[in-house]
């Protein structure tokens, strides 16, 4: 009797054609549907109304100052100063400024106030001198845009 030898079947080649442009679309995908961290504003944030408001034209290296009331109780009830998601104490303004200049390698720095309508001037005040002692000299406040004050 003959014994009959089977052939081994090769196995057909995936094909790495659309590979490329299976790779495109999920990077795409993310892109598209990723949304960028923002902060978390851990105080009160009521900003002022006002009339007359300009927007940056420019993109400059800005820092967000948040100032107002703790959101939460457990943080206080005193007015608070809240920079990149962290309470800041206004002693510790000055070296919070020059950590953002090194981060972004600039002197040339912009702070931005957002600053609840319920705080007392003194804090207000207060970051601001500390401010002026870190040389930031570029200081805009935030506001709600109204079409007329009542």
């Amino acid at each position: 009797m003959a014994v009959f030898k089977k052939k081994a079947k090769k196995k057909p080649e995936i094909s790495t054609s659309a590979l490329p442009d299976i790779i495109f679309m999920l990077l795409f995908f993310f892109m598209v549907s990723t949304k960028l961290k923002e902060e978390d504003v851990k105080v009160d944030n009521d900003l002022p109304k006002a009339t007359q408001l300009q927007d940056l034209d420019v993109k400059v290296q800005t820092m967000t100052m948040y100032i107002g009331k703790p959101a939460r109780v457990q943080d206080g009830s005193d007015s608070r100063i809240q920079v990149n998601d962290a309470f800041v104490p206004i002693k510790n303004i000055i070296q919070t400024v020059e950590t953002k200049r090194s981060e972004a390698k600039t002197a040339d720095i912009t702070v931005t106030l957002k600053i609840d309508d319920e705080v007392k001037l003194g804090i207000v005040t207060d970051v601001k001198m500390q401010l002026r002692e870190a040389q930031a000299l570029k200081v805009f406040y935030s506001g709600n845009k109204v079409e007329k004050l009542k």
